[in-house]
């Protein structure tokens, strides 16, 4: 297949840019960064080119069978008014110049990442694909985000939003910001530490996003999540065993607000998240336990 990758020097793009290219699959990787990785693999054709403006990159995507949308800037930042903006934009415009560049007998597949931030804070409720959106910052831009890549519908494309939880892997992503910290002995829950923790590892991300390509029954919203949920609290106790470091040096909920500010919510907040329409599916996850997904990723 031509398979069109948007986001594709990031943690996930570039993971899953890898796989696709040992499928055989030939690959359009798009990306901010000048380079790639793997620019010179005779399957891949890398494009250096800001998404979220329309230009000549569009050309490619009326040759591709697919497209797997993951740009996005990172989150994991304090908010000001300014990188909210960029934050959305990056998501909005690159995701509403994909779909107008599809053409009516283009690209019949759609992924478009989405975010558990969809369903905003809710506590103990257990949130299944079906679980109203939220109504924070987050939670708006995940229903902008998603109704941007749903509007590829009416062109007859088969598309699939995947709501997105916090991506483990040792290559990056938050457990490079966790691991050092554990390692020193400054591990710990943040805040009450009650919160749930939706999580994945980076493969099942990646093999989830391909078994949903491959099966045509498949459309709307996922959820990206291991099947066992975790407090932060649970988390941060089942690293500390794993690494053999105390965990109990908790980031209080005030401080954490007065450092972090805005973007503090996405760390305090909770979604007890369940992937319902995966297991639905017939997907079996590599890493459902996060025992088993800290195994892999600390050997």
């Amino acid at each position: 297949m031509q398979i069109l990758v948007t986001g594709a020097t990031g943690f996930v793009g570039s993971h899953l840019v890898d796989i696709l290219l040992e499928r055989g699959h030939e690959v359009t990787a798009l990306g901010r960064s000048r380079r790639h990785p793997r620019e010179d693999h005779p399957q891949l054709n890398y494009i250096s080119t800001d998404t979220t403006l329309p230009g000549a990159w569009q050309e490619a995507v009326a040759a591709s069978d697919a497209c797997i949308n993951l740009a996005g800037a990172s989150i994991f930042q304090r908010w000001t008014a300014r990188t909210k903006a960029v934050i959305r934009d990056s998501r909005i415009l690159t995701t509403r110049n994909l779909v107008a560049a599809i053409p009516n007998d283009g690209p019949r597949f759609l992924f478009s990442a989405s975010g558990i931030g969809y369903y905003g804070d809710r506590g103990e409720e257990t949130l299944t694909e079906s679980a109203e959106a939220g109504s924070d910052f987050l939670a708006r831009l995940g229903i902008e985000w998603e109704a941007e890549a749903e509007a590829a519908g009416r062109k007859g494309v088969r598309v699939v939003c995947g709501r997105l939880g916090v991506v483990l892997h040792q290559d990056g992503g938050a457990m490079a910001k966790m691991i050092p910290a554990f390692k020193l002995g400054l591990g710990g829950p943040l805040g009450s530490g009650r919160q749930w923790f939706p999580w994945i590892h980076l493969n099942d991300l990646v093999d989830a996003i391909l078994f949903l390509m491959d099966d045509p029954g498949s459309e709307g919203a996922f959820n990206f999540c291991a099947p066992e949920p975790v407090t932060n609290r649970m988390l941060a106790q089942a690293l500390g065993r794993a690494l053999n470091r105390p965990a109990f040096m908790p980031a209080p909920t005030l401080f954490m607000k007065a450092a972090l500010g805005e973007f503090s919510s996405v760390l305090l907040g909770s979604q007890k998240a369940t992937p319902e329409r995966l297991r639905q599916s017939g997907f079996e996850f590599r890493y459902p336990t996060l025992p088993q997904a800290l195994e892999a990723i600390l050997g």
